[in-house]
């Protein structure tokens, strides 16, 4: 089987990459080669017996996605993309990567004429306010931010693209992924990982917004664990409506700090500073809050049930099991 990964050197693409290293198969075939894409130099994992071709470029530009498809993958994950913040504060940049990007990628694949199961990473922000209390399957996507936007014409090229016959595309809409490891990037919805990573780091961490906003979260090794079952899930269950809303852990900021707290003590906690930023907020306040995620459970996917869980999933993974004394 021969894999591609855009935005393989990403946080959530790099995850991935060692998954599929550690695994050694995919949907039950034995990978044989992986494509790498980013704009910066991806890592190549430790696979002896794979064919690993690192490429570096941008998607959009004339030629790159023709070039990444040409030795017709058997399954693509498009993760590329720039981030929330970045997309609203530079529009066109969000354009060219989000959608110009996308666009040509699914082009590429549909000119070359095969048929590849294609995993799209979409996002919560296609939904905007007002929200139920509790948002189901078959709210209305209507996107408050450029990021949303962008990420929403990408679900219905996806889900054209597939009734078209040009590819097998699932779309899966991520909840926030926290905690996120390494520095901050500029999604706005950084905070809600910094808030739990940098106080067991032993740093301090800003909170722009109140406590009170309520936001759904899934650990990266879930996320991982989502394109996985994407990857493999029957296609015909999912049926025409191609972009599913992924489970996760509804809570608010401050039960965010209680769980910290509950898991790493009272002093780490205190390393927490409220900074309220407007910009921050003008963007969050009209996100999503908590989603009944139906279709994607009875399909197969699953998150983490507590957020005591997601924390602990980050001690684990990315602290060695310790908190910085």
């Amino acid at each position: 089987m021969r894999i591609l990964v855009t935005g393989a050197a990403g946080m959530i693409g790099r995850k991935l990459i060692a998954r599929l290293a550690r695994d050694g198969r995919l949907r039950g075939e034995k990978i044989t080669a992986l494509d790498l894409h980013d704009i910066v130099p991806p890592q190549a994992p430790d696979m002896p017996g794979v064919e690993i071709s690192p490429h570096t470029g941008d998607l959009a530009a004339g030629g790159a996605a023709e070039r990444l498809v040409a030795s017709r993958p058997d399954v693509i994950f498009h993760l590329a993309g720039i981030v929330s913040g970045e997309a609203e504060a530079n529009f066109d940049l969000g354009y060219r990567v989000n959608l110009d990007g996308t666009r040509a990628l699914f082009d590429a694949v549909r000119l070359a004429g095969f048929k590849p199961r294609l995993v799209f990473t979409s996002s919560i922000a296609v939904f905007g306010a007002p929200f139920p209390d509790v948002i189901p399957d078959t709210f209305h996507p209507t996107p408050l931010t450029s990021y949303g936007t962008q990420k929403l014409v990408g679900e219905a090229l996806l889900a054209d693209y597939t009734r078209r016959g040009f590819f097998d595309g699932i779309g899966i809409r991520l909840p926030t992924i926290c905690v996120r490891p390494g520095k901050p990037n500029k999604a706005a919805s950084g905070f809600f990982s910094g808030i739990i990573r940098e106080p067991l780091a032993g740093q301090e961490a800003i909170l722009p917004v109140p406590r009170s906003v309520v936001h759904t979260h899934a650990s990266p090794r879930s996320a991982v664990n989502f394109l996985i079952h994407a990857a493999g899930i029957d296609g015909d269950a999912v049926g025409p409506r191609r972009n599913l809303s992924m489970p996760g852990v509804a809570v608010s900021v401050g039960e965010q700090i209680e769980a910290l707290e509950r898991v790493a003590g009272a002093e780490v906690v205190k390393l927490i500073r409220e900074e309220p930023d407007a910009t921050i907020w003008a963007i969050v306040k009209g996100w999503p809050t908590r989603f009944d995620a139906k279709r994607s459970k009875e399909l197969g996917f699953f998150a983490e049930t507590s957020f005591d869980d997601i924390i602990r999933a980050h001690i684990e993974d990315e602290l060695g099991g310790k908190i910085a004394g």
